[in-house]
């Protein structure tokens, strides 16, 4: 006849068990578990290609702002700014609405 196994290494066994448990369940979906790391990759991916986006705009403004300054003076944009922004027209234009 066999013998049960004693409560103590039953308990100990249950204790193992729900550690093992435990960690697994942290290591999936904990806050830096395997689903989280995937979900910053992700949102580095987009924050990346909104940067490069927002680069290529403020690399436009730096661009007109030059062109517009003192140092260095595009006449064609100063003239379509003007005309877009503040709606001059030349004395020989017609305007047709």
């Amino acid at each position: 006849m066999t013998k049960p196994p004693a409560l103590g290494a039953t308990v100990y066994f249950m204790i193992l068990a729900t550690l093992g448990l435990y960690f697994t369940f942290a290591a999936v979906q904990g806050d830096y578990g395997v689903f989280q790391q995937v979900q910053i990759r992700a949102q580095t991916e987009q924050l990346e290609s909104e940067r490069s986006r927002l680069q290529a705009q403020l690399d436009d403004i730096q661009n007109l702002t030059r062109r517009l300054s003192t140092q260095y003076l595009d006449l064609d944009l100063l003239d379509q700014q003007a005309r877009d922004i503040l709606g001059y027209t030349r004395p020989d234009e017609i305007v047709i609405r």
